[in-house]
């Protein structure tokens, strides 16, 4: 299983839409709007990279009013 935030810049005003829109994707498994750099902070997971990137790019990606994502995979030290 792979794990990974995602940090989602929105068109202005749209954060809250896009974060709704985001939570029903499947495998994403929480979505919240925040303040300062980034509109959407996503937790998403997979059981592997390949499903992940699917996600992150054939799913949210395509979310209306989303201008750009940071993926943030979660590793374990």
């Amino acid at each position: 299983m792979v794990q990974a935030y995602i940090l989602v810049q929105t068109e202005v005003g749209k954060a809250a839409e896009v974060a709704v829109r985001i939570a029903g994707i499947t495998g994403v498994t929480q979505a919240e709007d925040v303040t300062g750099p980034y509109d959407v902070i996503v937790r998403a997971e997979a059981d592997n990279v390949d499903d992940l990137g699917r996600l992150v790019v054939a799913q949210i990606q395509n979310v209306a009013g989303i201008t750009r994502t940071l993926t943030c995979p979660i590793v374990h030290i």
